[in-house]
């Protein structure tokens, strides 16, 4: 078994609480977390061809991680805005862009992982604002999960689920974890941003990020978590 160190931002497209859109402030912090994989929301512009908010060369040129290639427009990192940050000794062995079902536009991102003799699968995601959407959004990447060789898998990002108690029904046989409140980032009072692993993988520590400069870079703070995750890559 292997342990990895995981994140997961809403980035907010780089535009802080102070109204000033700043990606340098952005790449400091995704560099501090010190993670080997990281999945972003919002981390491309809205209009056009949605144009990269976080720009590869700053990433490059600012932190030690390298761009998952999401198979959206030339100019974005991400697919839906979501996209997922590697260090170089892993490897992307397969993605899975899915268009997800709901009252927006939405859409996740499916990477099969290779490294450190092993492979896993992360999913990134970032959920729609209604109940409604998110438990279809949840139940399609189910759908297509289980049609999927298994591998260890985690699904990380922005559910945009307030309770605790409902709402994340399809995730059944994951364990889905709150490491704390992350939102708003002035004054966190909801546990939006979470974890959630299948039975072949374990948590083994995670928390929120919550700093003078996290609290106003984005309205989200980052969540970090320790996996291991188990079975030797083929």
């Amino acid at each position: 078994m292997s342990e990895f160190n995981i994140a997961t931002w809403n980035i907010r497209k780089c535009v802080g609480l102070d109204r000033r859109r700043d990606p340098h402030r952005v790449a400091r912090i995704i560099a501090g977390l010190e993670a080997d994989v990281v999945a972003l929301q919002e981390a491309d512009k809205r209009l056009g061809h949605r144009p990269a908010a976080l720009t590869p060369d700053l990433i490059d040129n600012e932190t030690d991680l390298k761009i998952a290639d999401a198979g959206g427009h030339e100019s974005s990192i991400g697919w839906h805005g979501n996209a997922l940050l590697l260090k170089s000794d892993l490897e992307v062995v397969q993605r899975h862009s899915l268009h997800l079902p709901g009252f927006e536009p939405r859409g996740a991102l499916i990477f099969d992982i290779s490294g450190r003799d092993r492979s896993f699968r992360v999913v990134g995601v970032h959920l729609g604002l209604l109940r409604a959407s998110r438990r279809a959004q949840l139940a399609a990447i189910r759908s297509h999960l289980d049609a999927l060789m298994p591998m260890p898998t985690i699904v990380l990002g922005d559910f945009n689920e307030w309770s605790n108690a409902g709402g994340l029904e399809p995730l059944v046989g994951f364990e889905v974890h709150s490491p704390g409140r992350s939102f708003h980032a002035a004054r966190p009072v909801a546990a939006l941003d979470r974890i959630a692993l299948d039975d072949q993988g374990e948590l083994l520590d995670a928390g929120v990020v919550e700093t003078r400069e996290t609290k106003v870079a984005s309205d989200h703070l980052p969540v970090w978590g320790r996996v291991r995750v188990g079975k030797s890559a083929a």
